[in-house]
């Protein structure tokens, strides 16, 4: 009866047993069949996108900046050395060319190590399964994930070929230090291409994967190194490489350092706004898009302004005393190593003095001379107007142990710096087509990232008065017209409020003609001519040249611009004068290539061009003329003008008589501006205080602003052949008594040639009437105009 009871028990058994394994089946493949259905299309994997940096250089191909969080430079696996393959495959899934993209048996012990201890070993994924993870999966740590990772793998074995597989784990794989993939972190730990690591480097990044954290070998070198070398012997254990090599690695030492990819230009505000740009174009995903942006800058130009600008400020410090404070420093005794280096200024140590010279130490350890000669400018700072005593010796100034700033000069010699107060901003752009050449907004990007050249509204002063002088010329004044340089009252909007110009010597230099003026830059006579022409067709020809209506007032402090403007709107209002009278659009991103080099973007700039005809390629795309070749021609004569005898003389050190511009200094010193340009390069240099502080007196648009473009243009115009003004038809020359505004015979000493626009001659202030295209014969006397 036992027996039977016993027999009848395991028969239920059974069935039980049965039917739940039939039921466990049925639910395994309901569960599989809706699993399946979940999950994602393999095939995506055909068209990998991989999240590169966003990379901006110059035009001559030089890194500028990367912008994005991850590193990566994907490879294709033939770009894979067989050594760094065999460490991630010893590392990793040694099996991995034999099985089908699961390894039960590593499954297996894993289930078995989390079933007895309750912890999870890693072990049970293959190569396959993490790029399933990585490119097709969520983080999420669940079964059904598990599940799903299992049956993708078995897909994607199934649609592609191993070194495709692997080819992609090698460029997905996180490394650390936002690496992503085995290129980027050979770049990041070594400074390598692949190529060039070594097997125990190839090693250490092989073992990375498992805990790029944990194993990182800057942080954790110790831990960092018995991952290398398990790796090292895997390799050994498995095949790849013998025993000799093998030892050979083990006593190789750890040589991993962050390193920064070298960007190859310092260009900062260039990089702002080219990153801005882009932001604009394509969203925030443009940071991982692997996208190379050109912009218009070369190395040579973009130095040479840095250098323009920095040096300019230091200028201007040196000419107003030594502060004698370090920032962020409570007194002199200052650890170096704490203070950053700022612009071109290094946190030194005074190790030594001597009479001729102080011996330094920079913050990281090299020693600097300070000759003398390159510290006495250094009387100390009272006020924008005042300086104390000259020192007599580097010991009236410091004392061994001193923190100070030092700078290397032009000519590679040291100086005693400190950190400018005042700030500059320069640009420089291409005159055909608008391409800028240079930028610098200010004297340090990292110290201040606001970018003078492109969001500083500020006065230009005199800098504005050729947009009047052009209005005047194409309303009837010749470059001869004579205003009269005499005191003037405006009456103001309220009694008691005159309005008393005054020219920037206060003195007056009665009729005086416009070539005059301009070069003096006479405030009176622009006033003047302003109230004869009106503001409305002032502002309107300042619209023409690319300003906006509020940034021009509705008042007569206009004429010593009064208004607004950016260093940027000056260069291309200038630009008009020295491409014959073509308004161009500043541009600073040449083209954009895609991650794989398609070609995304390419600019196409209206460009100015003086002979083109219906016929010429490039008359469909020219910029709008907005002046006449022959108004153009006669500002381009009183432009140059001021740099051989005027207010810009100075810039005759270079040499050229092709160069002109105009100084411009407004109320109270707070701007120095110095517009100026040749016939391919428009340029505009500008000094102030970001909160209108005055500079202090005879800190003139001359003074302050002048030097930095001088030093630009010497190397943007160097080798470049000068090129003569050519008179357009219509423009005649005369013989013209300076003192008089009359015009006389070319037999009569006193005179000067002048150069006067026919086509206007129906709108002119004249008595006369032109007789020979060239040159005009008189044999008597004839007054042109004159304005009282």
């Amino acid at each position: 009866m036992i027996i039977k009871l016993v027999i009848t028990f395991f028969k239920w058994l059974s069935v039980l047993f049965l039917i739940g394994l039939i039921s466990a089946a049925i639910y395994g493949y309901l569960l599989l069949e809706r699993l399946s259905e979940e999950l994602p299309d393999v095939n995506q994997l055909k068209d990998v996108h991989y999240q590169t940096p966003l990379q901006i250089y110059s035009k001559d191909n030089l890194l500028i900046a990367e912008f994005g969080e991850k590193k990566r430079s994907p490879i294709t696996i033939d770009q894979a050395p067989k050594e760094l393959i065999h460490a991630f495959l010893a590392a990793e899934d040694k099996h991995f060319y034999e099985h089908q993209g699961v390894d039960f048996v590593g499954l297996l012990r894993a289930a078995l190590k989390l079933a007895t201890t309750g912890k999870k070993e890693q072990g049970g994924s293959t190569i396959t399964m993490q790029v399933t993870r990585n490119f097709l999966l969520s983080r999420e740590k669940t079964y059904t994930r598990k599940l799903k990772e299992i049956l993708l793998s078995l897909k994607i074995e199934e649609t592609f070929s191993k070194d495709t597989i692997l080819e992609l784990y090698l460029n997905k794989i996180y490394l650390g230090q936002r690496s992503y993939g085995v290129a980027a972190a050979a770049q990041t730990y070594y400074g390598k291409s692949l190529n060039e690591l070594t097997l125990a480097e190839s090693a250490m990044i092989a073992g990375l994967p498992k805990a790029p954290s944990a194993y990182n070998p800057i942080v954790n070198p110790a831990r960092a190194m018995e991952r290398r070398d398990y790796v090292l012997y895997r390799m050994q254990q498995i095949g790849y490489i013998d025993q000799q090599t093998y030892q050979a690695a083990l006593v190789e030492a750890n040589t991993a350092r962050v390193i920064h990819r070298g960007i190859e230009l310092s260009a900062p505000f260039i990089a702002e706004m080219a990153r801005q740009k882009i932001l604009e174009l394509y969203g925030p995903q443009a940071y991982g898009s692997g996208m190379k942006v050109y912009t218009t800058i070369t190395r040579p130009l973009q130095n040479a302004a840095t250098r323009a600008l920095r040096n300019a400020l230091h200028s201007y410090d040196e000419r107003h005393g030594y502060r004698f404070k370090l920032p962020n420093a409570p007194d002199q005794k200052t650890d170096i190593n704490k203070l950053p280096i700022i612009g071109d200024s290094y946190p030194a140590l005074i190790k030594r003095i001597d009479n001729d010279k102080a011996t330094v130490q920079l913050r990281g350890g090299k020693t600097v001379e300070v000759p003398w000669n390159n510290m006495k400018w250094a009387r100390k700072f009272i006020s924008r107007n005042a300086r104390g005593a000259a020192p007599q010796s580097i010991l009236d100034l410091f004392k061994t142990g001193d923190a100070i700033f030092v700078r290397q000069l032009n000519d590679k010699t040291w100086a005693l710096a400190q950190i400018p107060e005042a700030e500059g901003a320069f640009v420089a752009i291409d005159t055909i087509d608008g391409a800028i050449l240079a930028l610098a907004g200010g004297y340090d990007f990292n110290h201040n990232k606001f970018n003078r050249v492109t969001q500083s509204n500020r006065q230009p002063g005199s800098g504005f008065k050729p947009i009047i002088y052009t209005t005047a010329l194409e309303n009837g004044y010749t470059t001869a017209s004579l205003i009269n340089d005499a005191p003037i009252v405006l009456e103001g909007s309220r009694p008691g409020h005159e309005w008393r110009p005054e020219n920037y010597n206060r003195r007056f230099s009665g009729p005086t003609s416009l070539r005059v003026a301009l070069r003096k830059s006479k405030n009176l006579i622009s006033v003047r001519l302003l109230l004869n022409l009106g503001i409305k067709p002032v502002v309107k020809t300042a619209m023409r040249f690319g300003f906006q209506k509020d940034q021009l007032p509705n008042s007569y402090t206009l004429a010593l611009g009064s208004g607004q403007a950016t260093p940027l709107q000056m260069a291309r209002a200038y630009a008009v004068f020295a491409n014959g009278g073509f308004l161009i659009e500043p541009y600073l991103i040449d083209r954009i290539e895609s991650g794989d080099g398609k070609l995304l973007y390419q600019a196409n700039p209206q460009v100015a061009c003086l002979d083109c005809t219906s016929e010429s390629p490039a008359f469909i795309n020219q910029a709008p003329r907005i002046i006449t070749p022959q108004i153009s021609f006669l500002m381009n004569s009183l432009l140059r003008d001021v740099v051989q005898r005027g207010t810009a003389v100075k810039a005759k050190r270079l040499g050229r008589a092709d160069l002109a511009g105009k100084t411009g200094t407004t109320n109270d010193h707070r701007d120095a501006w110095f517009n100026g340009y040749s016939a391919t390069v428009s340029a505009t240099a500008w000094v102030g205080f970001d909160n209108f502080n005055s500079l202090g007196y005879k800190e003139t648009g001359g003074a302050a602003a002048l030097p930095m473009w001088m030093e630009f243009m010497q190397t943007a115009l160097r080798d470049k052949p000068e090129i003569p003004l050519t008179p357009p038809e219509g423009i005649v020359k005369m013989y013209v008594d300076t003192e008089s505004g009359m015009m006389m015979s070319a037999e009569i000493p006193g005179g000067i040639w002048e150069f006067f626009d026919t086509t206007q001659q129906a709108h002119m202030h004249t008595n006369f009437e032109f007789t020979d295209p060239g040159e005009a014969h008189f044999s008597e006397r004839h007054p042109i105009e004159t304005l009282f």
